[in-house]
């Protein structure tokens, strides 16, 4: 190994691709891991990303030794190695960002959304259990007015009541639910702040 420390790196390259010469690789590695690595760091600002995308370098290197196309140097292609898995490890990092604060807005909003449907079908339900508890005939009306939207007279004719009696019940009603149902509304809209 210590007469290779003075070869250019074309004969070291040459070595390695067509002797699998593992001390060739060595000499290559220690003579560019450190200029590599600060290289990386530079642009990263993570230590162990760096020490990564070297290993990587080299590794590739050594695998890929007998199909190498050097157009330039092997100084030259080292650096534009380490520039590439940058770019591409930034990119991958931007897009994992991207995706965490998407997926979490999703959550946030499907919460949001589904804390809403909840709370409106019990309230839905308790409003339901009211109107349920008025008494039979104002009960009638009372749906046929507000969950059928018959006018009066319809609502009388369907019944046979006179359009008088449907006013009543329907007073009847509003003067029943509203305060169970204010409250009740009320305390929905409270407890969903």
């Amino acid at each position: 190994m210590t007469n290779l420390k003075n070869i250019d790196d074309n004969a070291l390259l040459q070595k390695l691709s067509e002797e699998d010469d593992w001390c060739a690789f060595e000499i290559i590695y220690h003579r560019y891991k450190g200029l590599l690595y600060v290289h990386a760091a530079k642009y990263l600002r993570d230590q162990e990303e760096a020490r990564d995308i070297i290993h990587d370098i080299f590794s590739s290197l050594w695998q890929n030794r007998h199909s190498l196309h050097i157009q330039e140097t092997l100084r030259a292609y080292l650096y534009q190695s380490v520039r590439n898995r940058v770019i591409n490890y930034q990119l991958k990092s931007q897009r994992a960002e991207h995706y965490i604060r998407s997926f979490g807005n999703f959550l946030y909003n499907a919460e949001i959304d589904t804390d809403y449907l909840v709370r409106k079908k019990m309230l839905l339900e308790l409003i339901e259990q009211e109107i349920a508890a008025l008494p039979p005939k104002m009960r009638a009306v009372f749906e046929l007015s507000r969950k059928e939207g018959l006018s009066h007279k319809e609502i009388a004719e369907q019944l046979n009541i006179t359009e008088q009696s449907v006013r009543s019940h329907v007073k009847g009603a509003l003067k029943i639910l509203r305060p169970r149902l204010g409250f009740l509304i009320l305390s929905f809209f409270i407890s969903a702040i």
